[in-house]
């Protein structure tokens, strides 16, 4: 389905919002959409994939008093020639059908080898320069490969939880994803049938990336494996549970309350406290008080990490390099950070 028609979009969402009512959408995802403030805009990613131009449809016809301050954004990537940009001439036709504002921008200074995270994170780049509410195409299946991605970094809790339906990001930015609760094969299903038609991305086939390959190769394998059981919606039923159980250990984080306004990692309120919430606290104090360790903790490695998790448990006091930016110092009660070598363990 690479070559659009003239197609009747309108009637295409109403017949596609038939197929799939408010009550098909995540629970948390509507919920959110029937508090959330009457003035604000709603920018939808549009790729021109099925899941992307369902998701369009949908919110088109199931909030049809937003549609006028919706607005679609568009990032080509410039890797595929041109497909790329047949990609954008079709979403500038899906919208002006529809009357969508269509925002779109270009990777201008895209690697000749670009990684997947690499291509990511432009997208993203551009996405967050155009408000503070963004709904994406995420479904069912996406959930089942972003777990075997996760897992295969050994995430915790938090990884595996993702991607949530309706998740915070820094500046008061949230992303929401209504359609976590259809499988892929569903929307492309109902799509057709509703008269509808979007662009292939032909990379998806390939092997290059491990989304791919887990797409093409493990999670058919994984369903076929898994016999009468519905093994997508069983990896949603572990993704939710996943997120509640991270959130309860941070809410647990919250009321012990560990780090103060002065920097400094309480061990005296983390005493006793199992070595996840533990992890936790370390990781929080290493987001927000060490300049950066490589942004965000990230300069640390697993083995420096966990070195350090083993002294703040063991009240050893000594100090532990994060890099550049100076020493994580573990005192008899606190932990704090410090640009320059002390040979004093504070107390």
């Amino acid at each position: 389905m690479s070559r659009p028609r003239r197609i009747d979009w309108p009637a295409v969402a109403a017949a596609l919002a038939g197929a799939f009512p408010r009550a098909a959408l995540h629970p948390a995802v509507t919920a959110w959409a029937e508090h959330a403030p009457r003035r604000g805009r709603w920018a939808v990613g549009l790729s021109g994939g099925a899941d992307s131009v369902a998701l369009l449809l949908l919110l088109w016809a199931h909030w049809p008093e937003r549609r006028k301050r919706l607005r679609a954004l568009h990032f080509d990537h410039r890797l595929r020639g041109a497909a790329s940009r047949a990609d954008a001439r079709f979403c500038r036709g899906l919208c002006a059908a529809l009357g969508v504002e269509l925002v779109s921008d270009e990777w201008r200074e895209a690697p000749r080898v670009a990684s997947e995270a690499q291509a990511r994170e432009a997208r993203m780049a551009f996405f967050r320069r155009q408000g503070r509410v963004l709904w994406l195409g995420h479904q069912q299946d996406d959930i089942a490969e972003t777990f075997f991605m996760r897992l295969a970094r050994g995430s915790g809790t938090a990884g595996l939880a993702a991607p949530r339906p309706v998740g915070a990001q820094p500046g008061g930015r949230v992303h929401l994803r209504p359609l976590l609760t259809l499988p892929k094969a569903a929307i492309v299903d109902a799509l057709r049938r509703a008269g509808g038609v979007w662009r292939e991305d032909e990379t998806n086939a390939g092997t290059r990336y491990l989304r791919n390959r887990l797409r093409g190769t493990v999670l058919p394998a994984w369903v076929r494996a898994a016999g009468n059981r519905d093994a997508l919606a069983g990896a949603a039923r572990s993704r939710t549970l996943l997120e509640e159980d991270d959130s309860a250990l941070e809410a647990w984080l919250a009321e012990i309350a560990p780090l103060t306004k002065d920097g400094t990692l309480n061990l005296r309120r983390l005493a006793g406290k199992p070595r996840g919430l533990v992890r936790r606290a370390l990781r929080l104090w290493l987001e927000r008080v060490v300049p950066a360790a490589g942004g965000k903790g990230k300069g640390l490695s697993r083995q420096a990490v966990e070195a350090l998790l083993d002294d703040v448990l063991r009240g050893r006091r000594t100090r532990h390099s994060v890099g550049p930016a100076g020493f994580a110092v573990i005192g008899r009660t606190r932990l704090v950070f410090s640009l320059a070598p002390s040979r004093k363990i504070a107390g």
